[in-house]
């Protein structure tokens, strides 16, 4: 009994650890276009989650995902449970991600290379790191299988969250922006995910 135990812990790390693979698709420019924002000025503001959603913006990215970080403990992951930060243009070419090491905590995207690949501006502005509020659990079950290099196609708004007590986040508005208040807050209506499963 007790090697089928141990036997069906260690199928289930080599799974795990299998399944945690990057996806890789070799060189090359696999989500070319930056993301696409139409601001909007005439949405109601609606209630999610016992919070007050404010549309600021229509927002809609194909990107790839270059880390994912998920959040249990902080007050932010009542609405935003997972943070992507995804690539576009140059960022989503492997040979440059291949020489740019990525890390995510604390709601931020950190990024490091040694000899750099592109201009750090670059860099920047086709790289953002974006907190993900699901429309609702079909829109939550989509992102918990979001793994590191699929591509996501995802429609949705950028938006500000009010909570009665007077807390709030918001949304940045600009893809050049860096630093404390530089990431995407954004509520999803669809998603779809394109790479191996």
């Amino acid at each position: 009994m007790r090697r089928w135990i141990l036997f069906a812990a260690i199928a289930g790390l080599v799974w795990w650890l299998l399944s945690e693979d990057p996806i890789r698709y070799g060189p090359g420019v696999i989500a070319a276009k930056p993301p696409i924002q139409i601001a909007v000025d005439d949405m109601q503001v609606f209630n999610h989650r016992g919070y007050s959603i404010k549309p600021m913006a229509r927002f809609e990215m194909s990107a790839r995902v270059l880390g994912r970080e998920d959040y249990s403990f902080d007050r932010e992951a009542e609405l935003a449970p997972i943070d992507l930060a995804v690539g576009w243009g140059p960022m989503s070419d492997e040979h440059v991600l291949d020489r740019i090491e990525i890390s995510q905590g604390g709601r931020w995207y950190r990024w490091h290379a040694r000899e750099m690949p592109l201009q750090r501006r670059e860099i920047q502005y086709n790289s953002a790191n974006m907190h993900m509020i699901p429309k609702d659990e079909v829109i939550a079950d989509l992102l918990d299988e979001v793994r590191l290099g699929h591509i996501v196609h995802l429609r949705g708004y950028l938006v500000e969250a009010r909570a009665p007590d007077g807390w709030y986040w918001r949304s940045s508005l600009s893809r050049k922006d860096t630093g404390a208040r530089a990431c995407e807050l954004i509520f999803v209506e669809s998603l779809s995910i394109e790479g191996p499963s």
